[in-house]
């Protein structure tokens, strides 16, 4: 952890805050890349060899069947059902407010339209290994199912979840599949005996799964390219300390690359939130005090405005404004995956029951990606309809652009339906 004024740090210490976190997945780049050519070509047999290789499990039937299920569901305590069920109704109603329908209109005897139409199959990867992450069911599978995906499927890595299977169940998924990592990608990209072809991925995961979401990307379409977890926390000196430095740990629990930010104007605050953190760290997890040490940062700044200009330079995933003016603030931020205003929204209440999404763009790219969302499950088409009479009107606007650009064949397929007209 560095406390600094950012007036203090060098131009190349600043630079190494704001371009953190890309993911370097060339080192793995090649390994995995055998991984995907190899379930590309060998289907369920590459399967099976690399989840023996990798997790250390023999298994012959890939799809998790509905007893498997049953089962889970009825081991786990009815509060964590009820709590995921109202979870679902908080992210259903959210998203259900996404969606937008086709429209057309009628100028000069042209019709013209937007279509939109739902992706017919997606593949969500919930990552799984040593945390559950039944949340991320939701937050993948809900808006897939609002935009209309007729084919949901879930791949989670091998003896799968309760929590994660009661989730899958409650966010009505049509498949389970046990398979996790690269290999869990490329059977999706490009299908296999046992695992369906999808037309679009999402979901995080670690280098492993990046880097193979990345190999796809040409034959299937991905919702981003994923990395640490971050929350950036603007705060002027009327913060509460220990909420802060909560907040803070709330993020460095998720990786030991996990990033934490307070971008203040207050010394005094910068002080209590240094001494809170150095006290919670006490009992706080080795991947927090991990991610906290590497890479937590106090900066102060003369005033708010410098704030939030910081911020906007650093595009962060998760945005926190706890300042007496917050909602002014709000109207100047720019760029970030999700905000959360005042000292009582943590970030937890969006990674959880709130209802906005939780797969949110890192590393920066909340300058051009946004959280994910309906949009990433739908496809927008255009259509248009001309009549003898409105393509003559339009005909000279397209015969002399098409001419300027050389297209001569443009200009004669409107060209002879007007003279064909006129005759």
């Amino acid at each position: 952890m560095r406390v600094v004024e950012l007036k203090n740090l060098s131009k190349e210490e600043k630079e190494k805050i704001i371009n953190r976190g890309k993911v370097e997945i060339e080192s793995v780049l090649e390994k995995v890349r055998k991984i995907v050519e190899d379930v590309k070509n060998n289907g369920d047999k590459a399967l099976k060899y690399y989840t023996k290789k990798f997790d250390g499990i023999e298994i012959d039937e890939f799809t998790v069947g509905k007893d498997e299920i049953e089962k889970a569901i009825n081991n786990v305590d009815y509060k964590v059902i009820e709590a995921l069920e109202k979870a679902y109704e908080n992210i259903r109603y959210f998203h259900e407010r996404q969606l937008i329908n086709s429209w057309f209109y009628v100028k000069n005897g042209a019709k013209l339209g937007f279509i939109v139409k739902p992706i017919k199959k997606v593949g969500c990867y919930v990552p799984g290994g040593k945390a559950s992450y039944p949340s991320t069911v939701l937050m993948l599978a809900i808006p897939a199912r609002v935009a209309g995906v007729k084919e949901v499927y879930v791949t989670t890595p091998p003896q799968p979840n309760k929590y994660v299977l009661a989730a899958c169940d409650i966010a009505n998924v049509d498949r389970i599949y046990k398979l996790g990592g690269a290999q869990a990608i490329a059977a999706l990209a490009y299908g296999t005996e046992s695992v369906e072809k999808v037309d679009k991925i999402v979901g995080p995961g670690n280098i492993y799964v990046t880097a193979a979401k990345k190999l796809v990307s040409d034959v299937v379409s991905i919702d981003m390219i994923a990395g640490p977890s971050e929350v950036l926390i603007i705060a002027d000196g009327h913060a509460n300390s220990r909420f802060i430095a909560l907040d803070m740990l709330a993020q460095a629990e998720h990786d030991e690359n996990a990033v934490a930010i307070l971008v203040t104007d207050s010394k005094d605050l910068a002080k209590k939130v240094e001494k809170e953190l150095k006290n919670l760290l006490k009992e706080a997890s080795k991947t927090a005090k991990s991610s906290i040490e590497r890479n937590a940062y106090i900066i102060i700044v003369n005033d708010i405005e410098d704030a939030v200009e910081f911020a906007n330079e650093y595009a962060p995933e998760h945005l926190e404004i706890i300042c007496h003016n917050a909602d002014d603030v709000l109207d100047r931020v720019e760029n970030a995956g999700s905000i959360f205003i005042g000292e009582h929204t943590p970030v937890a209440c969006g990674d959880y029951a709130s209802g906005t999404n939780h797969v949110l763009p890192t590393s920066g790219y909340a300058k051009t990606f946004s959280a994910l969302s309906v949009f990433d499950f739908l496809k927008f088409m255009l259509f248009q309809k001309f009549n003898e009479k409105s393509l003559k009107d339009i005909s000279e606007i397209i015969v002399n652009l098409a001419e300027v650009e050389g297209l001569y064949m443009h200009a004669r397929s409107v060209e002879e339906r007007v003279k064909r007209r006129e005759k």
